[in-house]
């Protein structure tokens, strides 16, 4: 099997102040076949080159979204991205440039894995926090796959730990490049941290 192509679609207002998406991002630069873009550095105006932006996507295979996880949703101009390069005539109708792409979402939360159930603080799981995703990945006729999830920023600010997911994370990265990544064992609440090789973390990335 050939490999994929991967591309990372970068967003984060205010990254300098980031840690676990500093280590996330520092540990992909190197990998064969994926292609890193950060938005908020590209298009500070948030003028965004809706042509060139649609051409990345034809060029991959592999379609990430990798932000903070912003009052339950993306930073705003990962949100102008897609109300923009998604249009009418590309992304859906008559249209097929991403039909068979496969997509998921990259996020860190503040929060421990616990708030995100429907007993804890935030009352939603994250899969049903992230539907709108997926929704818009089946509304463009992609395959959509189970999340990438880091917790706890603010609860547990370990660099240990954020260099320990970012480890994950590249390997998740590689696996799916490689096709060497299954989820059918999965259930209908996993994260794409589950699919892994069992290490010392727990479940859920925590």
């Amino acid at each position: 099997m050939p490999q994929q192509s991967i591309l990372i679609l970068f967003a984060h207002p205010a990254y300098q102040k980031s840690r676990a998406n500093r280590h996330l991002v520092d540990i992909v630069s190197d990998i064969e076949s994926v292609t890193f873009h950060d938005l908020y550095e590209e298009y500070p105006d948030y003028h965004v080159d809706v042509r060139r932006e649609q051409q990345l996507l034809v060029d991959h295979d592999i379609i990430v979204f990798q932000h903070p996880l912003y009052w339950y949703s993306c930073p705003a101009l990962l949100k102008e991205w897609l109300d923009l390069v998604l249009e009418h005539g590309f992304a859906y109708g008559d249209a097929s440039a991403l039909r068979g792409k496969c997509l998921f979402t990259a996020i860190t939360t503040g929060g421990g894995s616990e708030a995100y159930t429907r007993a804890g603080f935030n009352r939603h799981t994250i899969h049903e926090l992230l539907a709108p995703f997926r929704q818009t990945a089946n509304f463009c006729d992609m395959e959509y796959l189970p999340p990438f999830v880091v917790h706890g920023t603010v609860q547990n600010p370990d660099e240990g730990r954020y260099r320990q997911r970012a480890e994950d994370y590249r390997e998740a990265l590689i696996g799916l490049r490689d096709g060497t990544l299954s989820f059918l064992n999965l259930d209908a609440e996993a994260y794409m941290n589950d699919a892994l090789p069992k290490q010392e973390s727990d479940s859920h990335g925590r």
